[in-house]
């Protein structure tokens, strides 16, 4: 009898981590491409992207992206979009989602059949931390109110940010978080984790995993749905206990993320700093944050 539960264990252990990695070629060795909880790192040589996109076309598969362009964000739209139609998920189903409080001021980009855009209107804000906050609620409705039924993946990404090169299937899974750029060498100690403990946001000394970046994560819908609920929870119960994380959402998405594992990272590829030099482990930057003033950008700094 033990040995029959042996084997079905280990068959178990096969069917939901080991073939599913088939598709990822480990073969990087000056980079981390497995976390200690069997999740694959993608990185530029660890995926054969024509197999995975044939595994995918035959499902079918529909993919969301959502933007926030409120306030002067709104100048960074159209590179967005522009190369969103060059890198993001290509000869895939793509519904882009723009929210902002300027839509007679959103760029016309011709886009390529089965993909689109939409525009949903929402208020203005004097703090760009409060525009910051509220994403969670409004990604949470827009899968509550429009997606479900109809799309299968979803993927939030930061506005004032351009794809230099392929964002496709090798990023899906169910919940998918992205390395910061900025810490992914550091220990954990150097983390700018919420370190207050009054704060549901909180993260110890000595936890967590990686620095994931608030400004690009994603996943199926579901998963997606239940870390934006969660998050907006502890944001809101936090908001009135007068406590705002260091991070807003950011802080809130990494206590969520040490907590539910995601079941894929993706490599700092996938949200470089136009800023920063490329270091000689980033083979290609997929998509980056761009160069900017904030002081002009922002409402408030």
């Amino acid at each position: 009898m033990k040995m029959i539960l042996w084997v079905f264990a280990l068959f178990v252990v096969v069917c939901l981590f080991v073939m599913p990695l088939c598709v990822f070629n480990c073969s990087r060795t000056d980079v981390v491409t497995l976390t200690p909880w069997l999740a694959p790192v993608v990185w530029e040589g660890t995926f054969n992207p024509d197999l995975l996109d044939s595994i995918y076309l035959r499902q079918d598969i529909s993919v969301a992206a959502t933007v926030f362009a409120v306030g002067k964000y709104i100048m960074f739209l159209e590179n967005f979009l522009e190369t969103a139609e060059e890198y993001f998920f290509v000869g895939f189903k793509v519904h882009i989602y723009v929210f902002t409080d300027r839509p007679d001021e959103v760029p016309q980009v011709k886009m390529a059949p089965d993909r689109q855009l939409t525009v949903l209107p929402v208020p203005s804000s004097n703090r760009w931390q409060e525009i910051s906050a509220r994403r969670m609620e409004l990604i949470q409705k827009l899968i509550e109110e429009k997606l479900r039924g109809h799309l299968d993946y979803i993927f939030c990404l930061d506005v004032d940010s351009k794809f230099h090169g392929r964002w496709g299937t090798e990023s899906l899974s169910g919940l998918v978080a992205v390395i910061h750029p900025g810490y992914y060498w550091d220990p954990r100690s150097k983390f700018p984790y919420e370190r207050r403990p009054q704060s549901r946001a909180y993260v110890a000394e000595g936890e967590g995993d990686f620095y994931y970046c608030g400004g690009a994560f994603g996943g199926s819908l579901e998963e997606v749905h239940l870390l934006a609920e969660t998050c907006r929870s502890n944001f809101e119960a936090d908001a009135k206990e007068g406590i705002e994380a260091a991070w807003q959402e950011e802080s809130h998405l990494n206590r969520y993320m040490w907590i539910n594992k995601p079941s894929k990272v993706l490599s700092p590829e996938y949200l470089w700093q136009d800023f920063k030099s490329r270091n000689p482990e980033i083979h290609i930057i997929r998509f980056s944050g761009v160069i900017k003033d904030y002081a002009k950008v922002r409402p408030n700094v």
